[in-house]
């Protein structure tokens, strides 16, 4: 197949790197791996990434296809296995930006809903929030800045469900701008076609008397316009 993109797009966008790992600004609107469908993804694009290993990395976690920002790819399997230990036991510390349609109902907290997949659905990678069925769902949140329509949120996911900020944002009644499965019709903006949801940054322990492995991804294209509006500057 094809690709849309030169086939070392992703060495510029490289924002750490050691022994162990990669840490890379993932565009958005790119799915990490191929689906059922099959399409292009962003493994395709890894054997660029080799930087003198004989193979290329492996992802360590996942981002959904619309988020972009920090993701963490493991270079061998000892380093997969450590990094996924990590995110298990949560001691990787990430933050999320988002851009919301409707503010909160308070500037900080802390979202406790469980959430459970819809089973019932075809797509069963959707989720929803479920005080009986769901598993323990924990995000903290603080506004950053705001407009009368809009808010820009930090988000500090305790746990890893799937599309956990997501479904935590729309309970609040703030869904995230470009959202187009959880927010119901009237929150619902068909303006903005592409989600503004960022992983900004990452942070992990790499043991004891070491420092951590970190990076700040820049916002994407997409998203300044309404950042700037809720009051971030690029200085």
């Amino acid at each position: 197949m094809k690709l849309s993109r030169p086939a070392d797009f992703l060495v510029e966008r490289v924002l750490y790197r050691d022994g162990l790992m990669l840490i890379i600004d993932k565009p958005a609107g790119l799915p990490v791996h191929a689906g059922p469908k099959g399409g292009e993804n962003l493994e395709q694009y890894f054997d660029a990434l080799c930087f003198g290993w004989s193979k290329p990395p492996s992802l360590a976690h996942r981002l959904d296809r619309d988020t972009s920002g920090c993701l963490v790819l493991g270079r061998h399997p000892k380093a997969l296995r450590k990094l996924g230990n990590l995110f298990a036991d949560g001691g990787v510390e990430k933050v999320y930006w988002a851009v919301t349609n409707g503010h909160p109902p308070k500037d900080s907290g802390r979202i406790d809903l469980p959430l459970a997949k819809l089973s019932k659905d075809k797509r069963s990678w959707w989720v929803k929030v479920d005080e009986k069925e769901g598993k323990p769902s924990v995000t903290d949140y603080q506004v950053l800045g705001k407009t009368d329509t809009h808010a820009w949120i930090a988000c500090w996911p305790r746990t890893g469900r799937t599309h956990q900020i997501r479904v935590h944002l729309a309970a609040l009644g703030c869904p995230i701008v470009g959202e187009t499965i959880y927010a119901g019709r009237e929150l619902s903006d068909t303006t903005q076609p592409v989600l503004h949801l960022h992983s900004r940054s990452i942070s992990i322990p790499l043991g004891k008397d070491k420092p951590k492995a970190e990076a700040i991804a820049a916002p994407p294209e997409h998203m300044l316009k309404l950042l700037k509006e809720c009051g971030w500057s690029e200085n």
